[in-house]
Formats: structure tokens, sequence, C-alpha cells
């Protein structure tokens, strides 16, 4: 069969990307899912992925379209094949890229969406009072300590799963974190965040890691070396810290605090590569995105409180208006000469 002789191509390719790459398994799963999708519709057109050619690959990208695929999506998948056919090339298994000349589908820039500051504080407010309750404290201290690391540091999902007691530097209030690829970074940490966690780690994680130790006296395999663990004392999941998140907050995600963080910072001053390292963004390009959504906010304001911007959408023209300030908002955040109306 076809996909016999894909097969080994395929382990080749993932064991690659796993020893020389150093990309995460989730990412070595995704760049698996892609290629045996394509390998699929190669065999449909009974070619194999060694003998891919310039029009199987543009075939391919007018199919995904056809179901429906979006752009963002296809593009993704073009650069999966692209890395895939650049490692044949170095290996040489293959003469010609049958990428070359292929042009990414153009995708739509989508703004992330995040939460606004009350939002942030009410949900981070409820997981203290939760925490202060004395009933199931220990589980409790670890959910507000989960919540507060993920808006203050930026954390992915994923990183905060794979922490480790070892990778946090209370005292020089900072966490080691591992991020995509396998790359390390400083996260720097908020009094807030410190504190919850300094809590966690005297009053909870203690219980939950004696629920650890009796479940390896009983021979199962746990590692007591994460830092959250369930209440069966395993590692916690990304899927289980999603749920807690959306029982958190109905509107929120892992993924929705982390830009919230950056979002946040922006809005208040911070400069872009200052962000770019919080999160470990490997691209400033990627980190940009955020002042999209600083610049929104400043055209609201412009709207809301600029005189001249108010005779469009406030009062009729010659009503007096009181111009407001504040450290967030009014004319002292105005300093372009730009038009409000004009696009961002």
């Amino acid at each position: 069969m076809e996909t016999a002789r894909n097969l080994p191509l395929l382990k080749d390719y993932q064991a690659y990307l796993r020893v020389e790459k150093g990309l995460r398994p989730l990412t070595c799963e995704a760049y698996d899912s892609d290629l045996k999708i394509f390998a699929e519709f190669i065999e449909s057109r009974h070619g194999v992925l060694l003998t891919a050619t310039q029009e199987d690959v543009s075939a391919f990208l007018e199919h995904l379209r056809h179901h429906g695929i979006d752009s963002r999506s296809s593009a993704r998948k073009l650069s999966c094949l692209r890395g895939f056919y650049k490692w044949l090339l170095l290996d040489r298994r293959i003469h010609h890229d049958p990428t070359l000349n292929i042009e990414s589908p153009k995708a739509w820039k989508v703004l992330p969406k995040s939460l606004a500051e009350v939002e942030v504080a009410a949900m981070l407010e409820r997981a203290e009072r939760s925490a202060e309750h004395p009933q199931a404290r220990a589980t409790a201290l670890r959910d507000r300590a989960i919540l507060e690391l993920l808006y203050a540091g930026g954390l992915r999902v994923s990183e905060v799963t794979a922490l480790g007691t070892s990778d946090l530097a209370l005292d020089l209030g900072r966490a080691q974190v591992r991020g995509k690829g396998d790359k390390e970074r400083i996260v720097p940490l908020g009094r807030t965040a410190l504190e919850a966690l300094e809590t966690y780690l005297r009053e909870g994680r203690p219980h939950l890691a004696r629920i650890s130790s009796a479940k390896k006296r009983g021979g199962a395999q746990q590692d007591a070396t994460r830092l959250f663990l369930s209440i069966r004392g395993m590692p916690l999941t990304r899927q289980w810290v999603w749920h807690l998140v959306k029982t958190a907050d109905s509107t929120a995600s892992p993924h929705r605090l982390r830009h919230s963080c950056a979002t946040h910072m922006v809005e208040h001053g911070a400069d872009l590569r200052s962000v770019q390292l919080l999160l470990g963004h490997a691209d400033i390009s990627t980190t940009q995105v955020y002042t999209h959504l600083a610049l929104g906010r400043l055209k609201a304001v412009v709207r809301a409180h600029h005189p001249r911007a108010r005779r469009q959408f406030g009062p009729a023209e010659g009503a007096p208006t009181q111009a407001k300030t504040g450290s967030r908002g009014g004319l002292r955040l105005v300093t372009a000469s730009t038009p409000p109306e004009e696009s961002h």
C-alpha cells in the first residue's frame, strides 16, 4: 500500500523534529497530522510524498479551500510542507522542492481577544476568596496560583503544566519557563502572583504531594517534581487547566489570559521588546499585534474625550463639553497629530 511507503519517511521526520530540532511533543504531533493529511491526498492522486510536484501542492491547497478550510490553517499546512521538503533536500532524498514558488494563502490578520482589566481583576478576586475558604483549601490555593501565574507571566498553558518546583525562584521574584522549541526564558512575577505561589507551596502543595508519595508506595509512577498536582497527586493536564479557567470565567481561556497580560502591559506603556521577552516570542513581529490593540483603545479614548472628536460622536455642535483627564484616559494620552477617524 502507498501508506506503508510513506510511514517510514514520516517516522524519520518525527525523529528529526524531536531530536535535532528539539520541538515539543504537541508540535511534532501537529506536524505529523498535517503531513498525513497531505500524504492521503497524494495517495488519492496515485503518488507518494517523495514524488510530490508543485502541481500536487497547488491542488492540495485548492482542495483545502474547496472544503472550507480557512486560509490561516492552509498557510500553516503549507509551512509544515515547506519544512518537510527542506529537510528532504538537506538529507538528499529529493532533488527538487515542490513547495517552491507556491504562494501562501492570504490570511486575515485576527487580533487576539483579551479580557478587560476589571474582568481579570474580578476573576482573580473570586479565586482569592475561594482560597481563603476553610474547605478544599489545598486545591483552591493551587487554582488561585495557576490563575495568577497565567495572567502575571503571560504563560502558555503547556508552560504552566510543565513547571517544576525547582523552576521557581520566589526570593528573586521570577520563574524559569520552557517554551516552544524547548527554549528557556526567565519570567519576572508580580507581588500578587508571588504571594499566591508562596501560600500554595507552603499550605497547599504539601498535602497534594503526600497523596503522590502514597501512590508511589502503592506502585503508581507519579512525577512529584511538578509544581502543580491534581487531587490524586498527578501532574495537571492542559485540558484540566483550560477547564479551570473556563470555570473561573466562562469568557476566558488560558490563551486569552496570556493576551490580556500583553495587552494590558502595552496599554500601560510597556515597550514591545519587553513584552516580546516576557511572552517568549521568537520574532517581534508576533508581538506587534498588541500595538494595534493599544491603538484601538487610544482611538476610542480620543473619540470619547477630545472636543473636536466629540462633535461627531457626542453632543451637538456648539454644546459645551468638559474634558476628562486621568492616568489611563483623557487628553493627556493624545500626543499624535493623526485624525481620530484615520484607520489604524
